[in-house]
């Protein structure tokens, strides 16, 4: 590997001979034997080899169409491209090639076979037999300028070198409890399958060499987490906490109504660990409408009391806003000094250091803000308690950074309405104690939701008429192209509101959106929460913080633009009473096949927990949680929703290792973490 390949493979990330070997095939193809084209058979997904007999450009139907004849001992099969013209510098006639894709019938030539647009890679004399041919074949994704063959050719040889002894971060004991192969064997199995190699099982990432990168991934993962509980558990926090009859009477001041069961014993166990002498590090979960902003601000609320200030870091400006709004209503009756901490709040004239003056001398008792929080100028003169809501758009890191803000440790709460499934909670949140609100507040009535396209709107404005005549409430959703709300997503907005006060001129509508300055929004919101508005056309800032019993119907516009959890978020603002609720979800155009099912899942269920194994099942995790610096770690080996059954098994293992592994086993993995930068890599850089 030369000087300028190894600088190009750097930028991808592949800095060493390790990266590369963990740089693993995309798939596999059985090359021990090609399917001869005369024994093809519709709808087979196979490889073929042979010389490419007739190769040529035409022009049909506004495209460019690249054909070939590949021709091997037993026949000829027609291969058709479209609209990549430079195919024909490389496919050119008498070129050795192999061709990997679906078999399928040529709707121009009769009872002939072709493929369209299969995977090719072209065959050279000097091509070794055994890496390209002859055995089951790794199939490698372009990496910094290195094409799948040579990459192929490197990895090969690499995994030949591989030495038996080759250091194992997995200790003989566990190893042997979760029955894997050695490091060195298992590198070679992925990228020099042997003779009896199983490919569907390849292809499956599974296998001896698979479950053993796997499994050793999520253990030193899982291992980081237990360390870091240790490490919390064994610190003392400077903050003492008491929960007396005067919290009580401050609590029960600010209570709009009774608190569910759920509720109660999820601020029970919030107390004890606030009256601990270790610092907190606690996930509330719980679906939408279930409860979570009042367990937060009671657990602010505890702190404030106790003589210490409470931070609240939501990840946008808008949430950040509407928390600030609904908190300052809450907590009318009492005297607590609450501050809204945004980049745009400190960035008007003069306020930034206003803002942070009463943070450091503890005039502002409450912080509610964005990563304005987290900035090094930025800090506070007796924090006690640190929340981060929606914590998955925030990393174990920026969580930190919190709660580090006070003098010393300092208590952190984490919320969540995502409800997150089991191997993601254990992945993502395996560093904290979880609490889970498991049940919504009494007298509310499950949710109604229907699908419509925007063709039949007039059935939607019917269904939100029908409502008010019967003294209800109605939101409407428009979504935004980005969330920093450009000026022509609030014009679309307005526009709808417009068009909306036409369909029901006697009717007294608002309009909402991110625009507006707090005193705007708050007016808004005020006026939609008394009633005097009846519906209410908004942007997704309500998807938190509006809670209006009253309102039983919400119409989304565009509802093939949001995700499934966001649509479900949307959905919660409704049913939050006794009148029986219906969300209308109107799409607009042609919906594509992912577009229907997500749609097609919030008309089926309104089970938080379903709705987030399907989006899981639709997006993947890292489109649940978001971009990467936001969510999960960047893991090399493991695919958390194919290797669940594998996590649990990983953690447990790792949860028992900490606390019982050998000193000297503890010393030498620890060293293997540090030197090959996991910590770093897993954003777990404090761990032990």
């Amino acid at each position: 590997m030369g000087p300028a390949r190894a600088a190009a493979l750097a930028k991808t990330g592949v800095a060493t001979v390790e990266d590369l070997l963990f740089h693993f095939p995309i798939r596999y193809e059985d090359r021990r034997r090609f399917t001869p084209i005369a024994e093809l058979r519709e709808g087979m997904r196979t490889a073929v080899s042979g010389t490419i007999a007739v190769a040529g450009l035409r022009r049909a139907r506004r495209m460019t169409l690249f054909e070939v004849r590949l021709e091997d001992a037993s026949g000829r099969l027609k291969a058709l491209w479209f609209n990549q013209p430079y195919l024909a510098d490389q496919l050119a006639r008498g070129r050795r090639v192999i061709l990997y894709g679906t078999v399928e019938r040529d709707e121009y030539g009769g009872a002939r076979l072709m493929m369209s647009s299969p995977q090719h890679e072209l065959l050279t004399e000097e091509d070794a037999p055994g890496v390209h041919v002859g055995r089951v074949v790794p199939i490698y994704e372009k990496a910094g300028g290195l094409s799948g063959q040579v990459l192929r050719r490197v990895l090969a040889q690499l995994a030949d070198q591989l030495p038996a002894d080759l250091p194992d971060p997995l200790p003989p004991a566990v190893r042997a409890r979760l029955g894997v192969i050695g490091r060195a064997e298992a590198l070679r199995g992925i990228h020099l399958p042997g003779e009896g190699a199983d490919v569907a099982e390849l292809n499956r990432a599974r296998g001896p060499a698979y479950e053993r990168l796997i499994l050793e991934e999520l253990f030193l993962f899982q291992l980081g987490l237990a360390r870091r509980r240790q490490d919390v558990r064994a610190r003392s926090k400077q903050a003492t906490f008491v929960v007396d009859d005067r919290v009580r009477d401050a609590v029960k001041r600010i209570l709009p109504f009774r608190l569910t069961e759920a509720q109660k014993r999820v601020l029970r166990e919030i107390a004890a660990d606030l009256q601990s002498p270790h610092p907190m590090h606690r996930l509330v979960q719980g679906d939408v409408g279930s409860g979570k902003t009042m367990i937060a601000l009671l657990s602010m609320v505890i702190a404030v009391e106790s003589g210490y200030q409470a931070a609240f870091m939501a990840p946008t400006e808008i949430l950040a806003e509407q928390h600030f709004l609904t908190f300052k209503r809450l907590l009318a009756r009492c005297p607590y000094t609450v501050e809204l901490v945004t980049a745009g709040a400190l960035g008007k004239r003069g306020q930034r250091a206003a803002v942070r003056g009463r943070l450091a001398d503890g005039t502002t008792q409450i912080a509610v803000g964005t990563h304005a929080l987290i900035q090094p100028d930025v800090g506070f003169a007796r924090l006690g308690v640190a929340i981060v809501d929606e914590q998955h758009r925030f990393g174990v890191l920026q969580r930190d950074q919190l709660g580090r803000k006070g003098r010393g440790d300092v208590d952190v709460l984490v919320l969540t309405a995502t409800p997150i499934p089991r191997s993601l909670a254990l992945t993502a949140y395996g560093d904290l104690d979880l609490s889970v609100v498991d049940e919504r507040p009494p007298g509310r009535t499950p949710i109604v939701t229907r699908r419509q396209p925007a063709s039949d709107r007039r059935a939607a404005v019917e269904r939100v008429r029908a409502e008010i005549a019967r003294g209800r409430q109605a939101y409407v959703v428009y979504p935004l192209v980005e969330e920093s709300e450009k000026l022509e997503d609030v014009r679309a907005a307005t526009q709808m509101a417009a068009e909306w006060a036409r369909a029901l001129p006697e009717s007294r509508i608002g309009l909402l959106h991110g625009r507006l300055k707090s005193a705007e929004k708050e007016q808004v919101m005020a006026a939609f929460a008394s009633g005097a508005l009846q519906v209410l056309v908004a942007t997704t800032v309500i998807e938190v913080g509006v809670d209006v019993p009253n309102a039983t119907i919400m119409v989304i516009e565009h509802a093939e633009r949001f995700g499934l959890s966001q649509l479900h978020q949307l959905r919660g603002r409704v049913g939050r009473g006794a009148g029986a609720s219906t969300c209308v979800l109107v799409s607009h155009g042609r919906l594509s096949e992912e577009a229907r099912a997500r749609l097609d899942v919030m008309v089926q269920t309104d089970d938080g927990f379903v709705i987030a194994e399907r989006d899981l099942e639709l997006r993947g995790p890292g489109d649940f949680f978001g971009t990467r610096q936001w969510g999960l770690p960047p893991f090399r080996a493991a695919r958390l929703i194919r290797d669940r059954d594998l996590l649990e098994r990983a953690r447990a293992e790792a949860v028992r290792f900490a606390e019982e592994g050998a000193p000297e086993e503890q010393e030498a993995l620890r060293a293997f973490l540090e030197e090959g930068g996991w910590e770093r890599r897993f954003g777990l850089a404090r761990v032990g």
